[in-house]
């Protein structure tokens, strides 16, 4: 079972949740320096920030998306040297959790994603780090800790939630509890409805 499901989707999930978040991200950054700067200082500082964090978080992706595994550490550290205490900092741990699951080191990964999901200060954004740490968790067998923040059912991410509560459930050999996920799963919006589909036939074919 792929942690992630595909690398696809956790690409996908993240832009989702920047489409969605990306500016008030950058906004929340700044409004809280108006009080140190004055207000020229502010709004010179507030492009400037804007840019840089764009730029760098699309170097991110562009790194993520073509598989170049040091190009994305490099800017993943950057990140969060550049932004610590932001959401920035929050994807950097979670591109370092995967370069260590693909090193094989997924205690390692655990530790990045127990801090991103403790330091998140959005909603959106800690259930997103809480379904990975969770497929983390069942992917090595531990089975009650990741039924434990699966317990998701509302937000944006409440489908994939309902998902890893089917793969959960599969695991156990419970497959009345995995269908009953995975049929509510397909009510919701999921990111990959096709490879859901192929779970619950699955089922049916070997319940």
């Amino acid at each position: 079972m792929s942690v992630y499901q595909t690398e696809e989707e956790q690409v996908e999930a993240i832009k989702k949740w920047w489409k969605e978040n990306g500016t008030s991200v950058v906004a929340g950054l700044v409004i809280g320096l108006g009080a140190v700067f004055g207000w020229q200082g502010w709004t010179s500082y507030q492009e400037r920030i804007k840019k840089e964090a764009s730029v760098s978080f699309q170097q991110l992706m562009t790194a993520v998306d073509s598989k170049n595994t040091e190009s994305a550490g490099n800017q993943a550290e950057l990140l969060r040297m550049e932004y610590d205490s932001t959401s920035y900092a929050v994807f950097a741990a979670m591109t370092q959790a995967r370069l260590k699951l693909e090193q094989g080191d997924s205690a390692a990964a655990r530790s990045q994603l127990e801090w991103a999901m403790q330091n998140s200060t959005d909603e959106s954004l800690t259930q997103l780090v809480r379904l990975s740490l969770a497929r983390v968790l069942l992917n090595d067998g531990d089975l009650d800790a990741a039924a434990k923040l699966a317990e998701v059912k509302q937000g944006g991410f409440a489908g994939e939630f309902a998902e890893l509560r089917g793969d959960i459930a599969v695991a156990k050999q419970d497959a009345a509890a995995a269908h009953e996920a995975y049929t509510l799963a397909l009510s919701l919006n999921v990111t990959n409805p096709e490879l859901l589909q192929m779970k619950l036939d699955d089922l049916a074919i070997n319940p």
